[in-house]
C-alpha cells in the first residue's frame, strides 16, 4: 500500500496560493508555476479577484512564467487566464501529463524549473506525479463543490490522513 501512497504524497503543503513562499521557489531554481483554477485561485466557476491579478502581476515581475492546468472548457478558463495575464491549457484530461508537458513547453521550462498548485490529489497531484515535477497541495478555497467532487474528497481525505500518519511515524524513528 505505501508504494500506492506515495503517487498521492505532494512534494509540499501550503495552506493556500496566496501564503506559498515564491522568493523560496524562485531561490530554488523553479520558474515556471502550473496552477489549477478553481478552489486553487478562486471559488469554483468564479471570476478572477483582484488578489488573483495581484499575485500574478507579482510573480511575473519576479521572474515566473505561470500557466492555468484546468479540466474545465475554453469559455471558464480562456477569460481567467487573460485577466491575469498567464499561459493555459483547457480540457487537460488531469491526472493526464500531456496537457502538462504542454505547459512546460510554453513556458519554456524543464521539469526540476516547474511547480504544479493545485487543491486536488486524483488530479492535480497525481497530474504533476506523472509528468515529474513538483507539486504543491493547497486546501480548497470554498468547500461547496460539484457532486463528482466532494465524492473524491472521501478517499481524498483518507490517503491524506495516511500520508501524515506515516510522516508522524518517520519522523519519530529519526527522532529515536
Amino acid at each position: 500500500m505505501g508504494k500506492i501512497l506515495e503517487l498521492f504524497r505532494p512534494s509540499d503543503y501550503a495552506a493556500s496560493s496566496y501564503t506559498i513562499d515564491y522568493e523560496a521557489l524562485y531561490r530554488q531554481g523553479i520558474r515556471g508555476l502550473i496552477y489549477d483554477v478553481d478552489n486553487t485561485l478562486v471559488p469554483h466557476g468564479a471570476p478572477a479577484q483582484e488578489r488573483t491579478v495581484e499575485l500574478f502581476g507579482r510573480l511575473h515581475r519576479m521572474g515566473f512564467h505561470t500557466c492555468l492546468l484546468s479540466n474545465n472548457d475554453r469559455p471558464r478558463v480562456e477569460p481567467f487566464a487573460k485577466k491575469i495575464g498567464s499561459d493555459f491549457r483547457f480540457l487537460a484530461h488531469k491526472p493526464m501529463p500531456k496537457a502538462c508537458r504542454e505547459a512546460m513547453t510554453a513556458m519554456g521550462t524543464a521539469p526540476r524549473s516547474t511547480v504544479l498548485i493545485g487543491d486536488q490529489l486524483f488530479t492535480d497531484i497525481l497530474c504533476a506525479r506523472f509528468s515529474g515535477i513538483r507539486s504543491i497541495l493547497v486546501s480548497p478555497i470554498d468547500p461547496k463543490e460539484e457532486i463528482q467532487i466532494v465524492l473524491k474528497r472521501i478517499p481524498e481525505k483518507w490517503i491524506l490522513k495516511r500520508l501524515r500518519k506515516e510522516k508522524e511515524t518517520t519522523e519519530k524513528q529519526k527522532n529515536s
